[in-house]
C-alpha cells in the first residue's frame, strides 16, 4: 500500500478553480450555441471538425477521436445530425467495412452561420480575459494535460 500523495494547498487551489472551468464552460458554451443555433456544443464541434476535413469528411472513428468523443455517442449524434440534413454517412471508399462521415453543402452552411457567435462567446468567455502570454500558456498547459490523457503522437487537437 502506498501513501497518498496529497494536494498542496496551493494544487488544491489551483485544481478546484480549474474544475470549476471544466464544469461551467462547457455549460455556457452549450447554452450559447441551444439558444442561437438550436445546436449542442458537441454537435457544432462535430460539424465543425468536418468542414475542416479534406472532402469535409471522415472516418466515424476518425472523428470521435478529433470531437473527443465516444463512437457511441458520436455514432447517436450523426444520426440527428443526418436527420436534419447536415451529415451523411457513407461506406468507406478503401474497405467497404467502415462508415465516413460526410459533411452536406447544408451543413457547412450551418457551421458558416452558427461560428461567428461562437467565436463570440469563446473570446469573451476565454480569451478577452488572458493577456497575449496567459494564451500562450493556456496553450502549453493544456497540450501537457492531453498528452497525459492520450499519450499518443496525434494526440494533439486540431488547431
Amino acid at each position: 500500500m502506498t501513501d497518498t500523495r496529497w494536494l498542496t494547498d496551493e494544487q488544491q487551489r489551483a485544481w478546484r478553480r480549474f474544475a470549476a472551468v471544466m464544469m461551467q464552460l462547457p455549460s455556457a458554451l452549450d447554452t450559447q450555441l441551444q439558444q442561437d443555433a438550436h445546436i449542442t456544443h458537441f454537435g457544432y464541434w462535430v460539424l465543425a471538425m468536418l468542414s475542416e476535413r479534406p472532402g469535409r469528411s471522415a472516418r466515424m472513428s476518425e472523428l470521435a477521436a478529433l470531437a473527443n468523443g465516444s463512437q457511441s455517442r458520436l455514432s447517436h449524434l450523426v444520426a440527428r445530425l443526418e436527420e436534419r440534413g447536415w451529415v451523411r454517412r457513407e461506406r468507406t471508399p478503401d474497405d467497404g467495412r467502415g462508415y465516413v462521415a460526410v459533411l452536406t453543402d447544408e451543413g457547412y452552411t450551418k457551421v458558416v452561420e452558427t461560428a461567428p457567435g461562437h467565436v463570440d462567446k469563446v473570446r469573451s468567455l476565454v480569451f478577452d480575459a488572458l493577456t497575449p502570454e496567459q494564451v500562450v500558456q493556456l496553450a502549453d498547459i493544456s497540450a501537457t494535460i492531453l498528452a497525459r490523457l492520450s499519450p499518443t503522437p496525434d494526440s494533439d487537437p486540431p488547431c
